[in-house]
């Protein structure tokens, strides 16, 4: 099998030149089409445009200010297991396994409005997500592997198959439900039945989407998004927040700074809960959540296939075909952008530094048309947790330093462990 060369491009490509490397890469992302379909993530062309108009929607403020109370309740399960697991004093933790867990049912809520309670008790829909994720991180590394023809006939191509069908049997019936209650009443009883539950889930938006020409999405493509959905935001959202906390583990003053913002934020309001008119008036835990995302992007590097030749600064001409590969990490990494890049400084992203910089020079959700379209759920998801966190926990470093490990997120090798001790002070 012929496989065209690699570039490794550290520095951002010519501004003109951005839209010319479009088009992704198919050879490792091909693995996720029996699972995705033709969802944003892995769609082009005409398809990829007119679902992204049509998803837009759905990321609209109006829809995600609800979201945050489905935030703070999910956040509110993760931290009644961390107190009950911290009676004795502080607990030693391993926050992605918790923290995929609170993503996954905030998702499950937000996505179909369905509560699994996978927090506390076995969810086969959850157990099967974290399955396929971690069976495509294992076939990517045999390459012999990557011909459906021998993959499905291994127990791990077998389980994947069975794991892909129960998570599409439940998206599905999710959908003909809906369309069973939609084509009950009309589009404005169905609205104000919404309006009382105060949420207009994701899929109810899908739904309702038409393009230019009065045209729905099919069962299929709503399949495709919402599954995409939840594969691209539990995982790179539980990285984020696990690195953010593990930033802060290390840096006890950055932390106490966020915690008396918070503390500051909501002082004499019942219950402590974060709002959705809160989370303009974190600015320095924003910072630190940013300085966190430079220093552990969630998504470390980008594929995209070059349509045309394309020139670079210096001259030098990737040729057209070609696979670039930007390194997201690389790029913030960079020392001639980030002084001392290994160093975690969250006044880097103070308001009068952020104006001398490129905006390429940070991209933890990409950049483009083709950026990630729910960048500002993820930002509000991260914001809400982290918040409530430091307001009823001390985080506190572990005895061994994590070493990083790149897969489809960046992990930590053997688990990112860190130590929370209770605050007398924060309440649920």
């Amino acid at each position: 099998m012929y496989l065209p060369g690699f570039y490794l491009v550290v520095e951002h490509l010519p501004t003109e030149n951005k839209s010319l490397v479009a088009p992704k890469d198919t050879t490792f992302l091909g693995l996720l089409k029996p699972w995705l379909g033709d969802g944003l993530f892995l769609s082009s062309g005409d398809k990829w445009s007119r679902h992204r108009r049509l998803l837009t929607p759905a990321f609209h403020f109006d829809i995600l200010k609800p979201y945050v109370k489905i935030f703070n309740q999910s956040v509110n399960i993760m931290h009644a297991k961390w107190k009950q697991l911290s009676l004795e004093g502080s607990a030693r933790l391993e926050m992605f396994e918790n923290i995929s867990l609170m993503t996954l049912d905030s998702l499950q809520k937000c996505l179909f409005g369905f509560d699994s309670n996978c927090q506390e008790s076995h969810s086969e829909y959850i157990s099967a997500i974290l399955e396929l994720s971690s069976l495509i991180i294992k076939r990517s590394q045999q390459l012999f592997l990557f011909v459906d023809f021998l993959y499905y006939r291994t127990a791990d191509g077998r389980r994947f198959r069975k794991a892909c069908d129960l998570v599409h049997n439940f998206t599905d019936a999710v959908i003909r439900e809906r369309r069973r209650t939609l084509s009950r009443q009309s589009l404005d009883e169905f609205l104000k039945s919404k309006t009382k539950s105060k949420t207009l889930d994701f899929i109810d938006v899908l739904l309702m989407a038409k393009d230019e020409h009065g045209k729905e999405l099919s069962d299929e493509d709503i399949r495709a998004e919402a599954d995409t959905f939840m594969f691209g935001g539990h995982d790179t959202t539980a990285s984020a927040l696990s690195w953010i906390l593990y930033n802060l583990a290390r840096h006890p003053e950055y932390q106490e700074r966020c915690r008396q913002e918070v503390q500051e934020l909501l002082r004499g309001r019942e219950p402590e809960e974060i709002e959705w008119e809160d989370l303009a008036q974190l600015p320095f835990l924003t910072m630190c959540i940013k300085e966190s995302l430079r220093l552990h992007p969630p998504v470390i590097d980008l594929l995209r296939r070059c349509t045309q030749d394309i020139v670079l600064p210096d001259g030098r001409v990737i040729p057209k075909g070609n696979i670039c590969v930007i390194s997201i990490f690389g790029i913030h990494h960079n020392p001639s952008v980030w002084p001392d890049p290994e160093v975690y400084d969250p006044f880097r992203f103070d308001p009068e530094n952020r104006q001398k910089r490129s905006p390429l020079s940070f991209i933890p959700f990409s950049a483009g048309p083709r950026n990630c379209i729910g960048q500002t759920f993820a930002m509000n998801e991260m914001k809400v947790a982290l918040a409530l966190t430091l307001l009823r926990f001390r985080v506190l470093p572990d005895d061994k330093e994590p070493r990083r490990k790149p897969e489809l997120i960046l992990r930590a090798e053997g688990g990112l462990w860190l130590r929370v001790e209770p605050l007398s002070g924060g309440t649920q």
